[in-house]
């Protein structure tokens, strides 16, 4: 769709980041907002920012990796603002760790949050976009769904999945059913993600591993989003890879 007024669209992982700034470029362009993560104070507070700018928005606290939560998110978007156009579905962890480390807990909550939680919420949107022949889903994949680096071997997997579910899922629904699908892949971003690390070796590189050069701000990748959603009808960017301009791989 090119313009997005009236537009309902849901946003994982909104409570801070990427998801965060993507809530806000799109209740700024119309959409009435459907704020989903486990942190609901933070949700609830971006919410406020959101009506008070004269924007609609919506709270559903959820865990993306119970596929009945995911479920229930989508049933309250419809009752809230009607069917679900555009899914953004961003929430993702990314524990970085040596694999002789063995990090297995942290290797399945990874499996169950990018993986599985980017499933949950395709099967929720999809049955009423195929209905409906039209839809966009936005799946925020990663400069590490191409490129693996030491540490990142779990992480990269994911988002080497969610890379290809895209291409296959706009293939299928692209052509036979007008649903557009967009993989957005990131590099380095100034946001929370690197919080989630344990691994003390992962910790100890990234501290003495500062090259100096500018991060992106999440707003950047809104921006890319948004240059995606707005596309003319006929046209669907499949694949976004945004990167800082000083990062080399």
């Amino acid at each position: 769709m090119t313009d997005l007024t009236g537009a309902t669209a849901i946003v994982t992982g909104a409570s801070s980041g990427i998801g965060e700034a993507t809530a806000r470029m799109l209740a700024r362009e119309g959409a009435a907002v459907v704020l989903a993560a486990r942190r609901a104070e933070r949700l609830e507070a971006l919410q406020q920012e959101i009506t008070d700018d004269g924007g609609d928005a919506l709270v559903v606290p959820t865990d993306v990796t119970e596929r009945s939560q995911v479920q229930e998110l989508v049933d309250a978007a419809v009752e809230a603002f009607g069917p679900v156009d555009v899914l953004i579905n961003n929430a993702g962890i990314m524990p970085l760790s040596l694999m002789e480390n063995l990090h297995e807990d942290e290797w399945e909550q990874m499996v169950d949050v990018n993986v599985k939680g980017v499933l949950y919420g395709i099967g929720a949107v999809l049955p009423s976009m195929l209905e409906r022949g039209q839809g966009h889903i936005v799946n925020v994949s990663s400069v590490a769904g191409r490129r693996v680096f030491p540490g990142s071997a779990v992480y990269s997997g994911t988002k080497f999945f969610v890379r290809a579910l895209s291409e296959g899922m706009r293939n299928e629904l692209g052509p036979a059913h007008n649903i557009r699908v967009t993989s957005i892949e990131p590099g380095a971003v100034a946001t929370e993600l690197t919080n989630t690390i344990t691994d003390e070796d992962i910790l100890q590189q990234i501290s003495s591993g500062n090259q100096g050069w500018k991060l992106m701000e999440s707003g950047d990748i809104a921006a890319a989003i948004r240059y995606a959603l707005t596309a003319p009808p006929h046209v669907d960017v499949e694949e976004l890879m945004v990167m800082p301009t000083e990062q080399r791989e």
